[in-house]
């Protein structure tokens, strides 16, 4: 059986944006910015059983996959596995000048 563990701080990552995706009107409801944050959490806990390609810098691990969250935004998912056990190390999305440093073959 796969299992996923995500880095601390991923998860405070993922806490974050939700009072950014408030503060910041992305959403006019909180109840909205913990939906869209719940929905990266339920694309993770599929890793295990999507394809995934390799990254261009293995810092925050060797392969990435991707999450479409809406038209404008792709999250990027970096992992390592190790056994049965997948490693999130990093996510980022399209947003951020960081991206292309980490992912590969973006299409």
């Amino acid at each position: 059986m796969e299992k996923i563990i995500l880095d601390p701080e991923v998860i405070n990552k993922l806490n974050e944006l939700i009072n950014i995706l408030y503060d910041e009107e992305y959403f006019s409801f909180i109840e909205s910015s913990f939906s869209y944050v719940d929905s990266i959490y339920d694309f993770i806990s599929t890793i295990p059983t999507l394809p995934h390609k390799q990254t261009a810098n293995k810092k925050f691990g060797k392969y990435y996959c991707s999450y479409k969250a809406n038209r404008n935004t792709t999250w990027y998912i970096t992992f390592d596995k190790l056994n049965e056990k997948f490693i999130i190390q990093y996510i980022t999305n399209n947003h951020t000048e960081e991206y292309p440093y980490f992912i590969s073959k973006i299409k």
